[in-house]
Parts: structure tokens; C-alpha cells; sequence
């Protein structure tokens, strides 16, 4: 493994606050999350893998906000198919819920929502950015031989295998990572890292001390440490996409 199966810690964390500035519309049949303009969706767009609360709650929303305002049109399908979880509180059944979401089914999804899009808007570069649980299915995405995607974003991913590490080749990656995570802990991070440095990928990874799993999208924002951890974790997004969109 390159990450750990999710645990607790994923079903856990913060609502934010916000007013989501964008719209929700039915997108290649699938429920999607649009913002920034529709002048830009021939250009370079980015599609967002959520993790386990989807579209339902507002902090992934702002997020893709964020990302629009910097230039991008910006894509939250509801990969989910509607069985999105709303308690922060860790009180469901994880086993049950991940049964229903298994690997082939979400990454299909994300697949034919990918291939739609490139069929019918044919944008100029597609990043995809993904967490925790939707990290995975955004870096199936840009394999180097069969991935839809220029590039990828990964926050405290959960349940990759180093051999879908190994499989993006030169696609470039970035992967924000928590200081302390049982998901990813310090030795996956190094493994993940010593594969991508064999194979000569365009990578970055960070990793912010003080804070834990979930801090890009779902942390306590009232926390000096998880505040400027989400908001670098944007910032280094924006940076990383427009760099490598007008590079590869």
C-alpha cells in the first residue's frame, strides 16, 4: 500500500462556514458542483474527487470556489450517487458504507464522467484533485497510459496502492499530506516518495506539522495550524495546475 484503507479519522471533522457562489446541475447524469466561467470550460478545468460527504456538505463547495476565482473551471461531480455522509460526528457504519462504494464501481463513475466531458467540451488540460477517499480515483486518472487527466492533486489520500503510484510515470503530482496520520503515516509518505523519485515524476509533496487526516477540506478552521495548512494546500493547487498546464 501507498495509503491505508480509510479509518475513523475520515468520517470525522468541521463544518465551514460559507455561502457556495457556484451552481448544482445535473452534468452527464451525474449531480455536479459548477463554478467559475462557462467561457473557461474550453480551456483548463479541474474536476474534484470528493471524499466520503461529497457534494451535501458546503467546505468542499468553497473550495472549488476558491479554485474558480483563480482562474479554472471547476467541477465537484457527485460521485457518490446520493449516499453522501452528513454526520461529522464518525456515527455511521463505515464497513457498510465503503461495500457500497467499492473501487471498480467509484472509479467507473469518475470514468465515464471524465470521458463525457472530454467528448464534449474537449477542454485544453484537465486536472483532477482529490481527497482522502477520492484520492485514489484522481490519481487512477492520470496513468501515464490510460489516465483522461493532465495532472493531480492529492490531500491525505487513503487507500492507494504503490503500484497505481508507479503507474503515473511523468504525469506530474502533488500530494499535501498531515503530520500526524494513520492513513498516510511518515513511512507510506517515503515510499510513495522513493517510487515517484525512481521513475522520475514530476512530483511535490508537503506536509504540514500540527494538524491530522482531513485538515484540507474538513479541519477546524479556528486552529492557526489547520487554517494556514487548508489554505497553503489551495494556494500550492492553483500554483501547481497553472505551472504544469502551460508546461506539459
Amino acid at each position: 500500500m501507498a495509503s491505508n484503507p480509510p479509518g475513523k479519522c475520515c468520517a470525522q471533522g468541521f463544518y465551514h462556514e460559507g455561502t457556495p457562489a457556484g451552481t448544482t446541475t445535473s452534468l452527464y447524469g451525474f449531480e455536479t458542483y459548477v463554478a467559475g466561467p462557462e467561457s473557461l470550460k474550453n480551456e483548463h478545468v479541474l474536476v474534484i474527487v470528493t471524499d466520503i460527504y461529497g457534494i451535501k456538505v458546503n467546505n468542499v463547495l468553497l473550495i472549488a470556489d476558491q479554485l474558480a476565482a483563480a482562474g479554472f473551471r471547476v467541477y465537484v461531480p457527485d460521485f457518490l450517487f446520493n449516499d453522501e455522509v452528513v454526520a461529522l460526528d464518525g456515527s455511521f457504519d463505515f464497513k457498510s458504507w465503503l461495500e457500497r462504494h467499492s473501487a471498480e464501481k467509484t472509479h467507473g463513475l469518475v470514468q465515464d464522467f471524465l470521458t463525457k466531458l472530454k467528448e464534449d467540451t474537449n477542454p485544453k488540460k484537465i486536472g483532477v484533485i482529490g481527497h482522502c477517499f477520492g484520492a485514489k480515483y484522481a490519481l487512477l486518472q492520470i496513468n501515464e497510459k490510460v489516465g483522461l487527466a493532465d495532472a493531480a492533486a492529492l490531500a491525505h489520500p487513503s487507500f492507494v496502492e504503490i503500484e497505481e503510484v508507479e503507474a503515473v510515470g511523468k504525469k506530474p503530482v502533488l500530494i499535501s499530506a498531515a503530520e500526524t496520520d494513520n492513513i498516510f503515516p511518515e513511512e507510506l509518505r517515503y515510499k510513495t516518495e522513493e517510487a515517484l523519485k525512481k521513475q522520475g515524476s514530476y512530483y511535490q509533496i508537503n506536509v504540514f506539522g500540527g494538524v491530522s487526516h482531513g485538515f484540507a477540506v474538513r479541519g477546524d478552521l479556528s486552529i492557526p495550524a489547520v487554517r494556514y495548512a487548508q489554505d497553503k494546500t489551495i494556494e500550492d493547487q492553483i500554483s501547481f495546475f497553472k505551472f504544469f498546464f502551460n508546461c506539459i
